[in-house]
């Protein structure tokens, strides 16, 4: 007989037919009814044991948390909450669980306490729902752009460059670190190391992307990057994934088109494909929002601000125009900004760019052209010689989602930003080819896939929308 999961099941019309599932249990009550889990879907299914038809000895080793093997009839269900249930015929316990030192019991835990036990926590319902997002919102993306036309890329995870310029990087080495070779004047001599100079690893692909996009015309990674900023808040990771594409021949305004289109197309999907990990996902987040101030709750639910993203034109707004609304408002007259916006020049904070989507223009927002010096070397220089095109992109409750720009293509500007950065030239000599062969207009974004999980699914922190989360003082797992 064919295992079934738990979502098949459910979703089956036909009973009265013999069927056998596989799962863990997740409670057993009154020596009777086993709720079974398997991770196929959010809900259990019912299974009612007659124990008299048992060995007793068995039936106390079915304890949550234990694997079983179950076989029986599946019938129409005589309770509430499902339309199905199975009766028990054959029962195997496959793996015990000691109810003694189970740590995921049928009760309310801390995330807190679940991320000490970050192997065990996809048993709760809470993040076998993060974690179904995170699989589909992957899926999504890979299909959108396979559907246009891109290559996907495997960037290099170690880079002989620091010239990203995205801050303190983590250092690759085969070298003793108790005794390590010393050059003459006393420093560590690299040459000696694996690859024959310093290597770390890498905080973006972006830089190799465009090599790419240069000569396949339209491509993107997706893979694990690194920051070693020491940061404890509940926005940091020290590893966390990137989505880059990057794309020959495109300026700003399509780079604007595309992420645009990107952004709706990959949060329509889990609408339409994880509607029920949504729904309890938002009913968490009302019973949450329950026990704050009411100036702290949220004005949309969860599904309401997917579909707010989704549903409304993104507002293309220049950096200068968004200095003079935020001047101009009454938090930042009224000194409620926590960040008082002064003067042009200044680096928007989160607490900015969710008053501009959720309070001024009421849909998301893009960005664009900012003062070049916050933003990065690589990015096209404007004819005032003061901004550059660059454009982030604004969501409800986060702030910035997505952040990229026309890459500067002529090479004698490049060379100047790099001068004046005091990165060297023959550090990125292979990308200042790109702008000596064939140079064209060029674009890209960079989107961090954690903060579109955590966007998407409604979590607070960081540390829970990743399954193995690393952060200072914690490589555990």
């Amino acid at each position: 007989m064919t295992t079934k999961t738990v979502a098949q099941l459910l979703s089956q019309d036909v009973t009265l037919q013999d069927v056998t599932v596989k799962g863990w249990v997740r409670t057993f009550r009154a020596n009777r009814f086993i709720a079974l889990n398997d991770g196929s879907t959010l809900n259990n299914i019912q299974c009612v044991v007659d124990f008299e038809n048992f060995d007793e000895s068995l039936l106390k080793r079915v304890t949550t948390g234990a694997a079983v093997n179950i076989t029986g009839e599946l019938v129409e269900s005589q309770g509430k909450g499902q339309s199905v249930e199975i009766q028990v015929k054959e029962l195997e316990v496959l793996g015990d669980s000691d109810p003694e030192t189970y740590p995921i019991q049928p009760k309310k835990h801390s995330f807190e306490f679940l991320r000490e036990n970050a192997h065990l926590r996809t048993r709760t319902s809470t993040f076998s729902a993060v974690m179904r997002l995170r699989s589909s919102l992957s899926f999504a993306i890979h299909k959108y752009f396979n559907e246009n036309g891109f290559y996907y890329m495997h960037t290099p995870i170690i880079t002989g460059s620091d010239a990203e310029g995205a801050g303190e990087m983590f250092r690759v080495s085969s070298l003793d670190a108790k005794n390590p070779p010393l050059t003459e004047d006393g420093e560590v001599n690299y040459k000696e190391d694996f690859f024959g100079k310093e290597t770390n690893l890498t905080v973006s692909g972006q830089l190799e992307a465009e090599t790419f996009a240069m000569s396949l015309g339209k491509v993107y990674t997706f893979g694990p990057t690194f920051r070693a900023e020491n940061s404890n808040t509940s926005r940091h990771l020290a590893e966390f994934w990137m989505i880059e594409p990057e794309v020959a021949f495109m300026d700003l305004a399509g780079n604007m088109d595309l992420a645009e289109n990107f952004m709706k197309s990959v949060l329509s999907y889990v609408l339409e494909h994880n509607r029920e990990d949504l729904e309890f996902l938002e009913k968490r987040l009302l019973d949450e929002e329950k026990t704050k101030p009411q100036a702290e709750r949220s004005d949309m639910s969860l599904i309401e601000k997917i579909k707010f993203v989704v549903d409304n034109n993104f507002k293309r707004v220049s950096y200068t125009e968004a200095i003079d609304i935020l001047r101009n408002s009454k938090p930042n007259k009224k000194k409620k900004f926590n960040y008082i916006i002064e003067e042009w020049g200044a680096d928007l904070q989160s607490e900015h760019e969710r008053y501009l989507v959720e309070k001024h223009f009421k849909c998301p927002v893009i960005l664009f052209d900012y003062p070049a010096n916050i933003k990065a070397f690589y990015m096209r220089l404007n004819e005032d010689g003061k901004t550059v095109r660059a454009m982030d992109i604004l969501f409800p409750g986060i702030g910035e989602m997505v952040g990229g720009s026309q890459r500067e293509e002529r090479l004698d500007v490049l060379k100047e930003k790099m001068k004046a950065l005091d990165i060297p030239e023959e550090e990125l000599w292979w990308y200042l080819d790109l702008r000596k062969y064939g140079t064209a207009v060029h674009s890209g974004f960079g989107l961090g896939f954690e903060r579109l999980v955590m966007f998407t699914t409604g979590m607070g922190n960081i540390r829970d929308v990743i399954p193995y989360p690393r952060t200072p003082q914690n490589a555990e797992f």
